[in-house]
């Protein structure tokens, strides 16, 4: 995985080295591939190899002897003999068809702004080397090996977040990747396990020599969705993530509000039957089992109490109800990012079996601008859902006999609480809402002289994902803060102590525990999570919260039971 370290405040960085998983292997060529699979190679490390069988070397060899006959004949295809977009009326001859190629990466080489996630970059790696295994590219076997090569030993190319309008896939960011894997140029640049190098230094390291590319080498690999694609992956990966632990947080919160758990009963679901409102409330139940903290009404009865309401306020009661729709986007957006994971995303794509080659548009990145879009807004949701229910939390008029603010120590007057945190809280959910907004529908039709006139811009939608989810996971660090010191309280007013441990169901004490154990906390029967305000700085426990998530430690861990039913 990514290492995480914290400075001297407390700030998480996420370093560029990454810790080689050799218990695991993805094997690519000769099945399709996961979004965990691309989780596990991009982020936490895991050996890559590439089917080696004689059928795809074949398939793989054929293609490449397609455009050598075709270059050697003459015959008019697309960015081979040919110039490229506006400019595809340009002939080229067979003599300056290969640097025709090469050019391409140089003229592309015009990214901005920052560099984007080497986890980010790697996945592209896999899902090129992915898209041309499917031998209708025209590349040889040996650039896919290199990428294998890359993966294996640790070296990325840098890569920068501008410059990709998502239309002929992401030439830009490509380009970037490409020049690397073939030392085109020492302006090319790469991290070399924590080194920052260039390229035909790095090839040296592996003991490689620089390569020229072959007519469509250069078009195959810069011209598909493979970096949109591979954001979009772990994205979604990152996403499922903080679903989960967003029912963590919402099942703490049903414990500190003393909630019911009649609201998740099967018998009203399967009237209402959406697979993820299903989903949601036997996942809810699942998660309160056990509990001393909640209501237990399953069997139709109503704790009426008194100058409180009969029957759970909308965040806790129509949980199923407002989960079911996120659920099932994302479980959607999912199955559509693994197809474009396992497709061939460049132009032309060569029929070898047939002799014949079609120019089309695989290269448009709709499916990734609009997931990613979609992606973005249910975040939006699960933070405002999250939101009220921290409000709920620390307001004494509501939240069923907590303190004002959740504060500790009700002695010294000073305390203040969670006051602060809900600010820090109110401050980050509009941004994630504001971020749902979508991009995909807002394009220029001018791009490069009118010939990408349509445009995804699924790579600006996948950057856009990115930081959601980077914001969302600083976000529910907050939340569960609020969730741990809730049920603290809450079961002192049950039972006279603060050591939830005694009283939460089996399933939330391991989320509760991880939480603490992070912030190096034990659970007390003296005083809750937070006692007095100076006792600790609560930035520092954003921090090593949101970075053990981002991290898939053990706060993920914590969720796991959650995740395996999705």
């Amino acid at each position: 995985m990514y290492i995480t370290s914290l400075n001297k405040n407390g700030i998480a960085h996420s370093l560029s080295a990454f810790v080689k998983n050799s218990d695991k292997t993805v094997v690519v060529g000769n099945r399709n591939l996961t979004i965990d699979d691309v989780a596990n190679v991009a982020s936490y490390g895991a050996i890559v190899r590439i089917n080696d069988s004689p059928d795809i070397f074949q398939r793989v060899q054929a293609s490449c002897d397609y455009i050598r006959n075709a270059v050697e004949s003459g015959e008019p295809i697309y960015g081979v003999t040919s110039g490229f977009g506006g400019m595809a009326h340009v002939v080229i001859s067979p003599e300056s068809a290969a640097l025709l190629q090469n050019n391409l990466m140089r003229y592309h080489k015009v990214g901005a702004g920052k560099r984007i996630p080497i986890a980010d970059v790697r996945a592209a790696m896999l899902l090129r080397a992915n898209s041309h295994l499917h031998g209708a590219s025209g590349i040889r076997f040996e650039l896919i090996q290199r990428m294998e090569t890359f993966l294996n030993a640790g070296v990325t190319p840098h890569v920068y977040e501008f410059g990709s309008i998502g239309a002929s896939g992401d030439l830009t960011p490509l380009a970037y990747i490409s020049g690397s894997l073939i030392g085109l140029d020492r302006c090319y640049t790469v991290d070399f396990n924590g080194q920052e190098m260039d390229a035909p230094t790095a090839l040296e390291k592996l003991g490689l020599e620089p390569l020229q590319l072959l007519p469509k080498e250069g078009l195959a690999m810069m011209n598909g969705t493979s970096v949109m694609t591979g954001i979009a992956a772990n994205c979604v990966h990152d996403a499922k993530n903080l679903l989960a632990l967003s029912m963590g947080v919402h099942a703490l919160a049903m414990q500190g509000l003393n909630g019911t758990n009649q609201s998740f009963h099967p018998f009203i679901h399967q009237l209402k039957p959406h697979l993820g409102q299903k989903w949601a409330a036997e996942t809810m139940l699942n998660l309160l089992a056990g509990s001393h903290l909640v209501r237990e009404e399953l069997d139709g009865s109503h704790d009426y109490r008194g100058e409180h309401p009969i029957q759970d306020r909308y965040s806790l009661r129509c949980l199923p109800q407002y989960f079911g729709p996120i659920v099932d986007g994302i479980l959607q957006i999912e199955k559509q990012i693994e197809i474009e994971i396992n497709s061939a995303t460049d132009n032309p794509l060569i029929d070898v079996a047939n002799q014949v080659c079609y120019h089309g548009g695989n290269f448009l990145g709709q499916y990734v601008g609009v997931g990613m879009d979609q992606l973005r807004y249910y975040i939006g949701l699960l933070a405002k859902h999250l939101d009220v229910q921290i409000a709920y939390l620390v307001a004494p008029e509501f939240n069923n006999g907590l303190p004002a603010s959740l504060v500790g120590n009700p002695q010294r007057t000073v305390n203040m609480g969670l006051k602060g945190l809900q600010i820090t809280g109110n401050s980050i959910m509009p941004l994630l809402t504001f971020y749902g907004n979508s991009i995909t529908d807002r394009f220029p039709t001018h791009a490069e002289q009118y010939n990408q006139n349509i445009n995804s811009q699924g790579y600006a939608s996948a950057n856009l994902a990115r930081h959601s989810v980077e914001i969302f996971q600083q976000y529910i660090a907050i939340a569960l803060i609020f969730g741990v010191q809730a049920v603290d309280l809450r079961t002192y007013a049950v039972e006279g102590h603060y050591d939830a441990c005694t009283n939460l169901s089996p399933a939330t004490k391991d989320l509760y525990m991880a939480v603490l154990d992070v912030v190096g906390k034990s659970p007390s029967t003296d005083r809750p999570y937070i006692w007095d305000d100076h006792e600790q700085a609560l930035d520092l426990h954003i921090s090593q919260i949101a970075a053990d998530i981002a991290s898939g430690g053990q706060i993920i861990a914590a969720i796991n039971n959650i995740l395996s039913s999705l």
